[in-house]
C-alpha cells in the first residue's frame, strides 16, 4: 500500500466524537500524520503516544476502534511496520476495556485483516513476527488459523517459527501440540524447542522426559540472546515452572522440581542465574518447593552468584536455616561491602541469633543488615534476639551526629522490643527524644515501664515536659508509662481541633483509653465530618476511627451507628473505599446488638469478596443469629480465602459461625487450604509472601481442628 494513501479520510473522520484515556481523541490526526511522517524520532513519539493514549497501561479505548484501519494502512505501506503490528495486536488482545462496547476494539482489528494479513510474507523477520503475533490477537480462528498453518512450513525464520507455533497453539491448543511433536528435537533451534514446550503446556499435555530435556537444552532461555518469545513470554523457565506448579498435581509439582534442581546445578552461570530467579517464585508459589530446592540453592551462596541467592533466602526467612554458616561467611568474610551487608541482613531474617554480634561489630556500615533486624522487613511478631555487645554498639550509635533516614526509628525499635533489658541505653533515648521524638518516646516508656522506680519517674516526667509540643506518640508514651490520662487528652484536643490535625490518629489514641477518654468525647464529635466533607478515603478513615473511639468511650449507638451508616452509604459501589467500609464493618462488629440497624449495610458487603469476612463477623455479632443462612456464609468466606481475600479474617469469621455452619465439602475445601501445595497467600510484599502462608497454614489447621465434628 501506498503511504501517501494510508491516511486518506484522516481529516474528514469524526474524531472528536469519541475518547481515549486523556478524554477527546481531536489530538490523533495529529499524532497520525507524525507516525507517517519522515521525521523518524517524530514517528517514534507518536507510537509512544498512541500506547499512552488508546492502549493506556493495557485498557483500550473508543478512540482504539476508530484508529485501528489507519494503522493496518500505515503499517502495510512499509512504514513502523513491526511497531504497529504489535499495537494493533495489543489492541486486540487487551480484555480491559473502558468506555467502548466488549469486543468493539478486537473486532475493528479482526476488520483489518485483508490488511495486515500479507506481512506475513514481509521480508523482515521482525514484521512477521508481528504479524503472526497480531493476527493470532484477533482470536478469528476460521480466518487466522489457516494463513498460519500455510505459513509453518514455508518460515524459516526459527524466532518467527516459534511465534508461529505459539500462535496457533493459543488459536487452537490441540492443533499447537501435533505441531509441537515434530519440533521437540535436539537438532531443532532453541527458541523454536522452547515454543514447542509452551504448546504442550497450554493443550494441557502431561508433562514427559522429552519435554525436561527440551526446556533444558534450551537454557539459558531469557532473554533469548536479546531476542523475545512470543511476544509474551520474556522468562521461559520461570513460565513453564509456574504453569507446572499451577497444575497442582504431584507428579507435575515434581516435575518443576526436577527442572529446576538440574538447572541449578549447571555449570553455567548464566542458567544459575536464571534458576535462582525461577526458584524464587516457585517457593512464593508452592510450598513444598523450598524444602525441594534448598540443598541445590546453598552452594551458590558464593560472590559469584550470591545476589539472586539472597534475596530468595530473605524471602524464605527461617526456612532457610540451612543457609545460616554461607551467609555468616560472606556476611564477615567479604570483600565487597555491599555483598557483606546484603548477606547480613539476609541472616537476620533466617538465623537472627548469628546475626547479632555481626551487626553490632558493623553497625552504622549494615544498613541492609540494621533494616532486617529492626526495621521493616523485620517480622512484627518476631523481636530481635537481645544481644550486650550490639546493645552497646546501639548505645553508641545514638550517640552520633549523622543519623538520619529510618536509622533512627530501627535503633529505638530495637531496644524498644529489649524493654528492661535495654535500660542501660535510657540516656542515649532521652538524648535522641527532641531531635526524633516520633521513634524515641515509644522506646522510653517501653524501657522505662520494666526498669527501677527512679527510672520510671524521670521517663515520666520528661515525656510530660515533652508532650505539649511534641507530637501526638509522646503523650501517648507518657500516658501507657504513667496510666495518667491528663497529658494526652490536652494533646488530643488539640490534635482533633486543628485543621492540620491528624484527626484518625487522635481518634484511635483516644478509643484506647476507653471510659477514662471521656473528656476527649466532645472533641471527638466536633470531628466528625459534615454533609459537606470531601468523598475521599482520609475522611471516611477518620470517621470510622472516630466512631469506633466515641463507641469504646460512651458506648452511646445513637451517635455512633449513624456515622457508620454514613460510611457505609458513601463507600458504597466503589472500589476505592473498599478498605474503609472494611474498617467501618470491624466497628460495627464491636457494637454486637445495638449495630442491628446496619445489618442491610453489612449485607451489601457480601457482594465483594474482599469485604465478606469482616461482613461476616460484624453479622454475626450484630444480627438476630437464626436470620442468617450460616452456611451460605461459609460458602462465602472459603471463597474468600481460596481467592486470597482477607483469608486470616475469613478464619476468625467460620471460627465465628461455628460447627454446624460448615457442611462436608466445606470441611473438604478448608482442608484443601491448610494442605494444598500451592500457597493461599501469593501475593505482597515479596519477603513476606512465605511467612505469611506459612503462618496462615497454622491458623487454618487450628480452624479445621476446631469445626472438625467430634468422632
Amino acid at each position: 500500500m501506498d503511504l501517501a494513501l494510508a491516511l486518506d479520510g484522516l481529516d474528514a473522520h469524526p474524531w472528536a466524537a469519541t475518547t481515549h484515556a486523556y478524554g477527546s481523541a481531536e489530538d490523533l490526526p495529529d499524532v497520525l500524520r507524525a507516525l507517517a511522517g519522515d521525521d523518524e524520532e517524530a514517528a517514534d513519539e507518536a507510537v509512544s503516544e498512541l500506547y499512552g493514549s488508546v492502549l493506556h497501561q493495557g485498557t483500550v479505548y473508543a478512540a482504539g476502534a476508530e484508529v485501528a484501519p489507519f494503522l493496518a494502512r500505515v503499517a502495510a505501506a512499509g512504514h513502523k511496520s513491526a511497531d504497529l503490528l504489535r499495537l494493533l495486536g495489543d489492541l486486540a488482545g487487551s480484555d480491559d476495556e473502558c468506555g467502548v462496547e466488549p469486543g468493539a476494539v478486537r473486532e475493528a482489528v479482526a476488520a483489518q485483516l485483508p490488511v495486515m494479513t500479507p506481512s506475513l510474507t514481509d521480508t523482515d523477520p521482525a514484521v512477521r513476527q508481528a504479524a503472526v503475533w497480531a493476527l493470532a490477537q484477533t482470536r478469528a480462528v476460521g480466518t487466522v488459523l489457516p494463513e498460519l498453518l500455510d505459513r509453518w512450513d514455508a518460515e524459516r525464520e526459527p524466532l518467527v517459527r516459534a511465534e508461529l507455533l505459539g500462535a496457533v497453539a493459543r488459536l487452537e491448543p490441540a492443533a499447537g501440540a501435533a505441531l509441537a511433536k515434530t519440533v521437540l528435537g535436539p537438532e531443532q533451534p532453541a527458541r523454536l524447542r522452547l515454543a514447542a514446550v509452551f504448546a504442550h503446556l497450554d493443550a494441557g499435555e502431561a508433562w514427559d522426559a522429552a519435554l525436561h530435556r527440551a526446556m533444558l537444552s534450551s537454557l539459558p532461555a531469557s532473554p533469548l540472546g536479546g531476542e523475545q518469545l512470543d511476544l509474551d513470554r520474556a522468562e521461559p523457565l520461570c513460565a513453564v515452572v509456574e504453569a507446572l506448579l499451577r497444575r497442582g498435581t504431584d507428579a507435575e509439582t515434581a516435575a518443576a522440581g526436577d527442572l529446576l534442581d538440574t538447572a541449578l546445578r549447571d555449570e553455567r552461570a548464566e542458567v544459575r542465574a536464571e534458576a535462582v530467579w525461577a526458584a524464587d517464585r516457585a517457593c512464593r508459589l508452592s510450598r513444598s518447593a523450598s524444602e525441594r530446592l534448598l540443598p541445590a540453592l546453598l552452594p551458590l551462596v558464593t560472590a559469584a552468584d550470591a545476589p539472586g541467592v539472597l534475596s530468595l533466602l530473605a524471602n524464605l526467612g527461617p526456612i532457610a536455616a540451612e543457609a545460616a554458616p554461607g551467609l555468616a561467611e560472606l556476611a564477615e568474610a567479604c570483600d565487597d561491602d555491599v555483598l557483606a551487608d546484603r548477606a547480613l541482613g539476609v541472616l537476620a531474617l533466617v538465623v537472627p541469633d548469628r546475626a547479632a554480634p555481626l551487626l553490632a561489630r558493623g553497625l552504622g556500615r549494615r544498613p541492609r543488615g540494621l533494616d532486617a533486624a529492626a526495621g521493616f522487613r523485620a517480622p512484627q511478631d518476631v523481636p530481635f534476639p537481645f544481644h550486650h555487645e550490639l546493645l552497646t554498639a546501639v548505645r553508641a550509635r545514638l550517640t552520633e551526629d549523622d543519623l538520619s533516614g529510618n536509622e533512627p526509628v530501627q535503633l529505638a525499635r530495637l531496644l524498644r522490643q529489649w524493654g528492661g533489658r535495654a535500660a542501660a541505653a535510657l540516656p542515649e533515648l532521652y538524648g535522641l527524644l527532641p531531635r526524633f521524638p516520633l521513634p524515641a518516646a515509644p522506646a522510653l516508656a517501653a524501657i522505662a515501664a520494666e526498669s527501677a522506680p527512679d527510672e520510671r519517674r524521670r521517663a515520666a516526667r520528661v515525656l510530660r515536659e515533652s508532650a505539649p509540643e511534641g507530637p501526638l506518640p509522646v503523650a501517648q508514651a507518657h500516658f501507657e508509662l504513667t496510666g495518667e490520662t491528663d497529658v494526652l487528652l490536652a494533646r488530643l484536643a488539640k490534635e482533633l481541633s486543628e485543621a492540620s490535625g491528624d484527626v484518625a490518629g487522635a481518634a484511635r489514641a483516644a478509643g484506647r483509653l476507653g471510659a477514662a477518654g471521656e473528656g476527649a468525647a466532645g472533641a471527638l464529635r466536633g470531628a466528625l465530618s459534615g454533609a459537606d466533607a470531601r468523598r475521599i478515603t482520609p475522611v471516611l478513615d477518620a470517621d470510622v476511627a472516630l466512631a469506633d473511639a466515641l463507641w469504646r468511650i460512651t458506648g452511646d449507638a445513637r451517635t455512633v451507628v449513624p456515622v457508620l451508616d454514613s460510611v457505609f452509604a458513601r463507600a458504597a459501589g466503589e472500589p476505592w473505599f473498599r478498605w474503609s467500609a472494611i474498617q467501618a464493618a470491624r466497628v460495627a462488629a464491636s457494637l454486637g446488638p445495638a449495630g442491628r440497624p446496619l445489618v442491610p449495610r453489612l449485607e451489601a458487603l457480601l457482594e465483594d469478596l474482599e469485604q465478606v469476612p469482616a461482613a461476616v463477623l460484624a453479622l454475626v455479632a450484630v444480627a438476630d443469629g437464626e436470620s442468617l443462612d450460616r452456611r451460605s456464609l461459609a460458602g462465602l468466606l472459603l471463597t474468600a480465602a481460596e481467592r486470597e481475600a482477607n483469608a486470616s479474617e475469613a478464619c476468625d469469621a467460620l471460627e465465628a459461625l461455628g460447627p454446624r455452619a460448615l457442611t462436608d465439602d466445606h470441611l473438604r475445601r478448608l482442608n484443601d487450604l491448610a494442605e494444598r501445595d500451592l500457597r493461599v497467600i501469593g501475593s505482597g510484599l515479596e519477603d513476606r509472601i512465605v511467612h505469611a502462608d506459612e503462618r496462615l497454614r497454622v491458623r487454618v489447621r487450628a480452624v479445621a481442628a476446631t469445626l472438625r465434628p467430634s468422632p
